[in-house]
C-alpha cells in the first residue's frame, strides 16, 4: 500500500485541518473536530471555504467576543 501525503493547513487546540493527496492521485481536505473528521474532494472544499468565509464576514468573527 501507498503512503499517503499529508499537509497540515491549520491546527488549533481543538481542529485540525490538512489535506492529503491519495494513492489515486485524488486531493482530499480534511477538518477534524473533536473526533469527528470531515472529508472534502477539491470542489466541496472550494465550497466549504466560501461558506466559511462569508460566515465570517457577516459577522461570525471569533475576535468580536459574541
Amino acid at each position: 500500500m501507498a503512503d499517503v501525503n499529508i499537509e497540515t493547513l491549520a491546527e488549533t487546540e481543538n481542529y485540525a485541518a490538512w489535506k492529503s493527496v491519495e494513492p489515486d492521485g485524488e486531493l482530499v481536505y480534511h477538518v477534524e473536530i473533536g473526533s469527528v473528521t470531515l472529508h472534502f474532494f477539491q470542489e466541496e472544499w472550494d465550497e466549504l471555504v466560501v461558506l466559511i468565509t462569508a460566515a465570517a464576514e457577516s459577522g461570525g468573527d471569533a475576535e468580536d467576543g459574541e
